[in-house]
């Protein structure tokens, strides 16, 4: 992909964030690889969403060094980039701090998997890493840890947010945007009574389905 469709293309997808209620002010960020340079797009840091445009977006390489852009890259750009180093099938990686997944993230606890639809997207539960500082690897360590053998492509960070993963940048914001979701109604759940949780069985049967068979197909 040449640097200037993903600029545009990463700008473009930060909207879904306020859009989706995943992050508040100038918090969370997205980037995208491109497959053919291996360099990474991605958000510039304390701008606000309203002011981003392709333009604005910062590129960098693989080890976090600046090659394109005007404005300092995002404070989680190195742990990104651990991220894509480590996890070769990874073209798009989302921090987001959503009220509800934050919320198991902040009592550091993964969330369980009580819904067909987590099933069907996460494959499982949905992981908790450790706490890791800002501004370096760390979080992006913990991240490749927690994920590792892992269906989910989201995982919570204790005391932090959430980080996704996907093929792509469109891909990583899907699952972030899911994992509040089931975040939501589980929490909601738990207030209810005991939720009744999936079998191992189901889980896999559902997320088989959904990954082999849902929707179209290309021919």
């Amino acid at each position: 992909m040449r640097l200037r469709a993903l600029r545009e293309e990463v700008a473009r997808l930060h909207q879904e964030l306020p859009r989706n209620g995943l992050v508040a002010w100038t918090s969370g960020n997205l980037s995208g690889r491109d497959p053919d340079s291996g360099l990474i797009v991605i958000k510039p840091s304390g701008l606000r969403y309203e002011e981003l445009t392709p333009e604005s977006m910062v590129v960098v390489d693989e080890e976090a060094n600046v090659i394109e852009g005007h404005y300092n890259p995002s404070s989680d750009t190195a742990s990104h980039c651990y991220i894509y180093r480590e996890m070769p099938d990874v073209g798009g990686v989302v921090h987001t701090h959503s009220p509800y997944a934050t919320a198991w993230a902040a009592v550091g606890r993964e969330i369980p998997c009580f819904l067909t639809a987590m099933a069907d997207e996460f494959g499982g539960p949905i992981p908790c890493g450790g706490f890791a500082p800002i501004g370096g690897e760390e979080i992006g360590r913990e991240v490749v840890r927690t994920l590792r053998g892992q269906e989910s492509p989201a995982v919570v960070m204790q005391n932090h947010g959430v980080f996704a993963v996907g093929k792509s940048p469109l891909e990583a914001i899907k699952a972030a945007v899911m994992c509040e979701d089931v975040a939501r109604t589980s929490f909601l759940a738990v207030q209810l009574s005991e939720p009744i949780p999936l079998s191992e069985e189901d889980i896999a049967r559902l997320h088989e389905r959904y990954t082999t068979q849902y929707g179209q197909k290309k021919s």
